[in-house]
This record gives structure tokens, sequence and C-alpha cells, in this order.
């Protein structure tokens, strides 16, 4: 008896011994891959996401490609290795994204892409705004203020399908009014990385082209018109010459108070990001995703040569103006009001 009684307390002991080694259960993991943090929105989401994730029970790894595509691709990967079962991508280059997606699908890894589309069916959920409607909504700002003369066309990344949609919606509107003569476009620039000193530079030289003589800006985000409003208010036009952007962000809702940025667009990012979590809790889980729309590559991309299709969600957009811009963007919570009006003399009460 003295024997067994000996034994059965060495084998509690052993058996406590493991329970203290291996720990509790590990936690499922989530990847997040951001293009950048430079943009001022994806600091803000990754957080959010990172909260959402972490309040459900989840571990969460993130990784920072810093404008380097193949770097991206390599982050990917490696979350996988270390036990990732879905990624949240913003992608840097949604073509070069692909080659990942395409490699991780394959051991049953899951990719959400997040705002920019990756150009594969292999994508399991593909949730943004309507960017469509993003530059029609960017190009009627323009015109609501100058509607005939000499344009200028800033485009966003070339590697970013969002900017080429942005293009789309921008064109549905101007080129009626191009095709009858009321507009020319004087020049026409794509900003890479959305880059503000690109945009800069860039607008400097069509300063000096187009010996200033040109009457709006279709700009197609609040990183790359402020840029280009840093150029145009050494040559006296900022405020003069109406410009659009995008994004609502702090310091383009700012400006639009001083009156230079004439139209931002709200993109309420506070309705994405949860969007986008909860699906990959889902994915993680094994469930079916719901109220998704299958959207075709082809369509998605303007390149008819894509083939299949991704299952898709975008959610509405919304004009600001210095008329709209307290009561969409600051009563709202979206930007605070001591960013939008700081500086500002005589402001509306809060």
């Amino acid at each position: 008896m003295k024997k067994l009684t000996i034994l059965a307390i060495a084998v509690l002991a052993l058996a406590a011994l493991v329970l203290t080694s291996c720990g509790a259960p590990a936690k499922p993991k989530v990847g997040l891959s951001f293009s950048d943090f430079a943009t001022e929105r994806w600091p803000r989401e990754r957080d959010e996401m990172s909260k959402n994730l972490k309040a459900a029970g989840y571990d969460v790894l993130v990784q920072e490609a810093n404008h380097d595509a193949k770097l991206q691709n390599d982050q990917i990967k490696n979350m996988v290795t270390q036990g990732a079962k879905v990624i949240i991508v913003v992608a840097e280059d949604g073509d070069s994204a692909a080659t990942a997606v395409d490699d991780v699908s394959k051991k049953g890894v899951k990719v959400i892409a997040y705002d920019r589309l990756i150009k594969t069916a292999n994508i399991a959920a593909y949730v943004s705004f309507d960017n469509v409607d993003v530059g029609r909504n960017q190009a009627k700002g323009v015109l609501a203020v100058k509607s005939s003369g000499n344009f200028v066309l800033l485009g966003g990344s070339p590697t970013d399908n969002n900017a080429h949609l942005f293009r789309k919606g921008q064109m549905e509107i101007l080129q009626p009014l191009i095709d009858s003569g009321k507009i020319k476009v004087v020049a026409d620039q794509w900003v890479e990385n959305w880059d503000a000193a690109n945009a800069k530079k860039l607008m400097e030289n069509i300063l000096t082209a187009t010996g200033k003589k040109f009457d709006a800006v279709v700009a197609s985000n609040d990183g790359t018109a402020l840029g280009a409003l840093e150029a145009m208010r050494t040559a006296g036009l900022a405020g003069k010459v109406p410009i659009s952007g995008q994004d609502a962000t702090a310091d383009g809702c700012n400006s639009i108070a001083r009156g230079e940025l004439t139209v931002t667009i709200l993109k309420d990012t506070r309705k994405l990001t949860p969007l986008a979590t909860d699906l990959a809790i889902e994915l993680v889980k094994g469930q079916a995703l719901t109220d998704l729309a299958p959207t075709s590559l082809a369509d998605l991309t303007g390149d008819a040569s894509k083939t299949g299709t991704v299952p898709c969600k975008f959610l509405q957009v919304f004009q600001v103006t210095k008329d709209n811009v307290k009561q969409l963007v600051v009563d709202s919570g979206f930007q605070t009001y001591e960013d939008v009006y700081k500086g500002i003399k005589n402001p509306p009460a809060k």
C-alpha cells in the first residue's frame, strides 16, 4: 500500500509538471500585413484590428512592409510559419501579393484583402469601399467649383488597384466634358507609393511645364493633394485652384477648414475594420462567410484576362466639403474638433 501511495503521488507530480510546462492551450493566430504605416489611416486600423482580435481571444501577428512588395510576400509566408490561420492584408502591390496568397492558400491559410484588392481568386474575401464612387465624388467636388478649363490629374500609386478604380470614377464624370472641349487635361501623373513628397515634386514640375496655367486638380487622396498644395502655395495658387483628396484625414480636413483643399472623401473605417476582423474570426472557426457578393476579377481590375470571382463587400463613401466637414467628420467623431480646426480663426462652435 505504501508503495502504491508513493507511485500515485509520483504520477500526480509528473502530471502537474507536464501541465505547468505546457501551459494553457495556444490561442489561434491571425496575421495583419500592412503595406506601410506612413499613411495616416493604417496605424489606426492596425490598432483597432488588434484590439478586436485580442478581445475575442486571438493572438495577433503584425508586420509592415515599408512599401516593399517582396518583403511583404516574405512576411506573409513567415506568418504562416508562425501559425497564422488567417491573414488580413493591405497589399503594397496587388499583383505581387497574389503570388504569396496563391502559395499560402495551398496550406489552408485564408487571406482577406483589406481595402486594396489582391488579384487572385484564392483570396477568401475582399472588403473595401465603393472605390469607383470615390473617384466620381472627387471629380464632382472639383467641378462644383470649376467646371471648365485646364485640369491636372494626380493619380495614386500605380501598383494599387484602388488608384485605377478611383481614376475610373473620375473619368466617368470628366470624360464627357473633355470630349466636349470644356476641359483640357494639361498634366496627368501617378504618384508612387501615394507619397506626399513625390506629389510635391510632380506638382513643381507641372507648375513649370504649364507656366502655372491650370484651373483645377483632381488628386486621388489627401496625402498627394497636400503634397501638391505645398508646391501650389509657393506659386500662390493654394486656395485659388480647387483640388480634391480622399480619406478625410486630420490634416486634410484642417486644409478644408482653411479653404485650401476643396473636397475629401470620407471612408468610415470604423465600419470596415470590425467587418474584416469578424470575417477573420469566422474563417478561423471554419464558418461560411455571409453577406458577401461574388464579383469577377475581370470587373474588379478592368482586365478581361483575369478569371474567377471573389467574395466582396463594399461600403458607402461620403463627400466632405467646408460646408459639411463639422457634421460628417467632427460631430461623428471620425476626427477631433481640435485637429480639424487647429489654427482656424473663428471656428464654428463645438
